[in-house]
């Protein structure tokens, strides 16, 4: 899959839940986890026994000014919000990064405001951050990954993607690729 994402959450203040999210963020392929104005100790990590952060690059934001991301990166807010997209219907951007708001609460204002995107979980109620977190990852990865569509009836195998097909390289400069099989041609059998 093309692209990077990475995962975190305004104001965090319970290290379960911290754990069991940078765990499963750590599962799903996370390129980095964070955390923005979190009211915990990252050095306590309960529940991650992957130990995600001694794998994956995590940042610890002390203000929503304060957070950068890469460039080109999207911020994608994940908030029960009336503006934002239902989850099954949103495309995910290559480069984003999920936050999610803390535990009893929403995003900050301030937070909202700096993000690209905003989805929701199409939920009756707010969810255990660290389960939105994972149905956010498991979104992304069925949506940009490369799998089989699923079969047509319950108990029926999946038909297996074909090889990729690749063609030609397409040289951007006139004259390289000829240069090439020249130079190519020129060698010796036991060269190549």
């Amino acid at each position: 899959m093309r692209g990077y994402f990475g995962i975190g959450v305004e104001g965090l203040s319970k290290p379960m839940n911290a754990g069991n999210l940078f765990r499963s963020a750590h599962a799903f392929g996370a390129h980095f986890s964070f955390t923005v104005a979190a009211a915990f100790d990252p050095d306590v990590l309960k529940a991650d026994t992957s130990a995600a952060n001694a794998q994956v690059p995590f940042y610890a934001f002390d203000s929503v000014e304060s957070m950068r991301l890469p460039s080109g990166c999207a911020l994608v807010g994940v908030e029960l919000h009336d503006e934002a997209d239902d989850l099954p219907s949103f495309r995910h951007p290559r480069q984003a990064a999920y936050v999610l708001g803390m535990e009893r609460g929403s995003l900050s204002p301030d937070l909202v405001e700096c993000c690209d995107h905003l989805v929701k979980i199409p939920t009756k109620f707010s969810l255990n951050v660290a389960t939105a977190g994972a149905i956010v990852m498991y979104d992304r990865i069925i949506s940009l990954g490369r799998f089989a569509e699923r079969p047509v009836s319950p108990g029926q195998k999946a038909e297996p993607l074909p090889e990729p097909v690749f063609g030609e390289p397409v040289w951007k400069k006139k004259g390289i690729r000829r240069r090439r099989l020249e130079r190519a041609e020129l060698r010796e059998p036991n060269d190549r």
